[in-house]
């Protein structure tokens, strides 16, 4: 492997994990009402688990409320049960062949426990963006002493795999700021 090969792959192994961070933080409820926030939950369609996404519709009603409307209108209470069982503290009530999920306004203090939980993902992003600069850096030092490349090479790789982590580490902490200030908007 070339030094501009382990670069490469360790810049797309670090967007990944940057990826992973948007996702989580999607994730995390704030204030208003988002489709995003049903993504993860599984429904339990004919036995098999299944992301509600793929049994029913989920639109936005208005700024706090959405709506699930499963294709099947025998899914509707095993739909309404997913929701209400999953970790978000929300409360589905079904209107005819429609599941109205109203999101409730966070208090301080659940915001404040959000933006702990949002600085704890950003600092696990952080992570592993650099235990990827270490593995990469690793490969260089085993390049280098296999005689695959320069010290010269070696070195310039290392500061070049810095400068991406430092760009990436960046990012999350931005990341993690919109998210901070998204969360304590009331």
């Amino acid at each position: 492997m070339s030094v501009a090969e382990v670069r490469k792959n360790t810049e797309q192994r670090m967007q990944k994990s940057l990826e992973a961070l948007k996702v989580d933080l999607a994730k995390v409820r704030t204030g208003r009402a988002h489709v995003g926030i049903l993504d993860h939950i599984q429904v339990d369609y004919y036995g098999s688990p299944t992301q509600l996404t793929q049994v029913a519709n989920v639109t936005l009603i208005d700024a706090r409320t959405i709506g699930v409307q499963p294709w099947e209108k025998k899914m509707l209470s095993v739909v309404e049960k997913a929701i209400r069982d999953s970790d978000l503290g929300l409360n589905p009530s079904s209107q005819g062949d429609l599941i109205r999920v109203p999101t409730p306004p966070l208090t301080e203090e659940r915001r404040k426990e959000f933006v702990k939980l949002v600085k704890t993902e950003g600092e696990d992003a952080k992570i592993a963006v650099r235990n990827i600069r270490r593995d990469a850096n690793e490969a260089f030092k085993k390049m280098l002493k296999d005689k695959e490349c320069s010290e010269d090479d070696e070195r310039r790789a290392q500061d070049d795999v810095q400068k991406l982590t430092d760009k990436f580490v960046a990012e999350v902490d931005k990341l993690i700021a919109e998210k901070e200030k998204e969360l304590l908007t009331v």
